[in-house]
């Protein structure tokens, strides 16, 4: 018997629904942030619903990261157009803004209620540590596709120093 993954890549992409569209970015905005979103996108996308293959996420991907705008956001207008024109781009925002932004609000009022005790902070300090691990973790899945010749190794390198020391250097 054929594993997910493999079953996936043995068919032809599927073209979702604006339920599914709808279904799949709301269930990104509602379980992740910041950076992290685009870790599950890809998983959710590429792996689980095979709407796409990982080449073209990626390319994809990066475009959106060249757009201005928040690039999550403009993941989902993408893909909303690409599957289901401009009903999918309502769609997919729809999922990635309506229901977060109800929890958010939801979230803000408790928070109000609860901050002043201890344990609070030590919650904060663990969605913290998952808000550093989850784009990290998008950035090697990144890097592992990166192709292994010495100007791509080479620019890899130096955008990471040059933040590193621009950074240092701002910090005081």
């Amino acid at each position: 018997m054929a594993t997910t993954s493999q079953s996936l890549q043995d068919r032809a992409p599927q073209t979702p629904t604006l339920r599914a569209l709808f279904a799949l970015f709301c269930k990104v905005g509602l379980t992740s942030f910041g950076g992290g979103t685009s870790i599950w996108l890809y998983h959710q996308i590429v792996n689980v619903k095979g709407w796409m293959d990982k080449d073209e996420f990626f390319d994809v991907w990066a475009l959106c990261q060249a757009l201005p705008g928040v690039n999550v956001t403009n993941l989902a207008v993408w893909i909303g157009n690409r599957f289901q024109g401009w009903k999918g781009v309502v769609s997919a925002l729809a999922g990635m803004i309506l229901l977060p932004s109800i929890l958010i609000i939801g979230i803000a009022l408790l928070f109000g209620m609860v901050a002043q005790f201890p344990a609070t902070a030590i919650l904060l300090t663990g969605a913290t540590a998952a808000a550093i691990a989850l784009p990290f973790s998008m950035g090697i899945t990144l890097a592992l596709r990166l192709r292994r010749a010495a100007t791509p190794m080479a620019l890899m390198v130096s955008s990471f120093v040059a933040v590193a020391f621009s950074r240092s250097r701002w910090d005081g």
